[in-house]
């Protein structure tokens, strides 16, 4: 059973080779749909055998909806460029245990790392993502934003994927601020409106949540920076609705005056 190995991407030619070289110990193909990066991340891909796709981005699920068309195989692997197969995931798709069974879809355990230290506190782990389905009949979900694989019949595995998505503090809250942004932006077109406390009050539950609920007090100052860092997170997304529902009653008070 063949498997197509599927990567989205913009400028990561700092991860690029090591994720291809390690997709290709499972997948027979490697597509890599690049959102027009400014760095050598195509010419790497290249090099290593994947083929390049160059799409402008059209969000995290349109985008990796967009690449399956230039996979042959049913089966996916749609992995981050960040993101390799632990051991036992290898040997779960190299054993073929995918098989076993009536699932078009596999949710990993993800361990996340702040360089080589794995963080396995504040409800980082057992973090589950799906990155392995039969295109036939799963999909990625349109959502521009932390999409999801849409399946008929999905099951949660405890193999797992190495995700070395920060090597500091500043890159998460970065990273979390840019999130933040596009998933406002999200819940705006969606039609979601809210209160003036919506930021206060989830911002407040989601340091609640990853301090005390999900073990954070136990790790001391890293412990107490990630409850902020998703506190910091939850706030903002819902602050930046907050502005462009006030940005829309301007607007709109223009028209009628």
């Amino acid at each position: 059973m063949n498997i197509s190995g599927l990567v989205i991407t913009y400028n990561e030619e700092n991860n690029i080779g090591k994720c291809v070289e390690a997709l290709f110990k499972v997948c027979n193909e490697v597509i890599v749909v690049d959102s027009l990066s400014h760095d050598n991340t195509v010419e790497i891909a290249k090099n290593k055998g994947a083929k390049v796709i160059s799409q402008a981005f059209l969000g995290d699920g349109p985008q990796r909806k967009h690449g399956l068309q230039f996979c042959e195989n049913d089966w996916i692997l749609n992995l981050d460029a960040d993101e390799f197969l632990d051991k036992d995931a290898t040997k779960f798709i190299s054993e073929k245990k995918y098989l076993d069974g009536d699932y078009d879809a596999f949710s990993f355990r993800v361990k996340n790392f702040l360089g080589d230290e794995l963080i396995d506190f504040s409800g980082w782990y057992p973090d589950h993502k799906v990155r392995f389905f039969n295109k036939q009949t799963a999909s990625p979900s349109t959502s521009k934003v932390h999409q999801k694989i849409i399946a008929t019949n999905e099951k949660k595995v405890a193999v797992h994927i190495l995700h070395y998505g920060w090597n500091s503090f500043e890159q998460i809250v970065s990273k979390k601020n840019q999130y933040s942004t596009w998933h406002a932006n999200q819940l705006f077109n969606q039609g979601k409106r809210i209160n003036s406390f919506k930021p206060i009050l989830n911002g407040t539950i989601a340091f609640l949540r990853c301090y005390f609920f999900k073990r954070g007090v136990f790790n001391g100052l890293d412990g107490i920076t990630i409850a902020l860092i998703q506190a910091f997170f939850s706030y903002m997304k819902y602050a930046k609705l907050l502005k462009l529902q006030r940005l829309e009653k301007i607007r709109l008070s223009k028209k009628t005056s």
